[in-house]
């Protein structure tokens, strides 16, 4: 059986950044989980930064706070993502991830 990207999703980081990212984080393990994992740590970054911009709709390079309405459910930060998470904490944390499980 083939391993999947799944797993590198299963615990989730505390603490989020805005109240939309964990439901982006939700949304790319449902997107990624079934994929084989990429040979390697540049490819699978390549993809979490494809699928990042797949989602939200703006690159990962973007500084900028990104409000998304399907995200939005309530609350002061309701529906936004934080650039800044993703780049200093999420996507550090799958490369780990990634590496420790390749």
């Amino acid at each position: 059986m083939q391993k999947t990207l799944s797993t590198i999703f299963q615990d989730v980081p505390s603490p989020w950044g805005l109240r939309g990212d964990p439901y982006l984080w939700n949304e790319m393990k449902d997107t990624l989980g079934d994929s084989a994992y990429p040979d390697t740590e540049e490819q699978f970054t390549a993809l979490l930064e494809q699928t990042y911009q797949q989602l939200t709709g703006a690159p990962l390079a973007n500084h900028d706070v990104i409000f998304i309405e399907r995200y939005s459910h309530g609350g002061m930060s309701s529906g936004c993502v934080s650039p800044q998470f993703w780049v200093e904490k999420a996507i550090p944390l799958l490369r780990a991830r990634y590496r420790e499980s390749k």
